[in-house]
């Protein structure tokens, strides 16, 4: 359900942008009749397209990890897209460029901010933390998704106490990653404690 979610809100936010970015054309190249005429086809799809954003959103970000030092960008993300709302039905609405142009520049700030996110969260410090360490590793790289028994799903993240996956199998999703599931920051010594620790202590549990 998580990656059904996650591929529509990429789906949705791709046709979101793309009609920003076709309507600040138009208002910028004082292409006044135009935009009247794309806006008016457009305007129901643009409000489902809408709709559709703030769902799939809203779900993804109840399914969200939190708790690290990254979390502040999501909060930063947040208030550009609902910022860019009203700054965007203002602008369009009376023509103002300026208004237009911040609105786009909002949205493509908080899709790449949400990019960032996403990217350093699944980042941990092991610098401290014994490579045969497997509990150690597993808690400050897989805690926060998959939870002390493996059974949190946050995030889509699966269930570890039901995998059929052996070792070998662990070892290359955790360094590769799969799905919604990025590449953990981790070297191969590393990530065969923690499959090993998962093995040991979670699957079949």
């Amino acid at each position: 359900m998580y990656k059904g979610f996650l591929h529509t809100h990429v789906l949705v936010v791709t046709l979101f942008l793309l009609i920003y970015v076709i309507k600040t054309i138009l208002l910028l190249g004082n292409r006044t009749d135009l935009l009247q005429k794309f806006s008016k086809t457009f305007k129901i799809p643009e409000m489902i397209i809408s709709v559709l954003f703030l769902i799939t959103g809203i779900y993804l970000a109840m399914q969200l990890p939190f708790g690290g030092k990254y979390d502040y960008l999501f909060w930063i993300k947040l208030v550009m897209v609902f910022a860019s709302i009203p700054v965007a039905i203002i602008g369009f609405k009376k023509g103002n460029k300026v208004l237009a142009a911040l609105s786009l520049l909002l949205i493509t700030g908080s899709y790449g901010l949400a990019e960032v996110y996403h990217k350093k969260k699944g980042l941990a410090d092991n610098s401290s933390i014994a490579s045969n360490d497997g509990k150690a590793l597993y808690e400050a790289n897989c805690k926060l998704c998959h939870g002390d028994n493996g059974k949190l799903g946050m995030a889509g993240a699966k269930d570890l106490s039901a995998s059929v996956l052996d070792v070998v199998g662990m070892k290359e999703i955790i360094i590769h990653g799969k799905g919604a599931m990025p590449a953990a920051s981790v070297n191969e010594e590393q990530a065969q404690a923690i499959s090993e620790y998962v093995n040991a202590n979670i699957k079949g549990k």
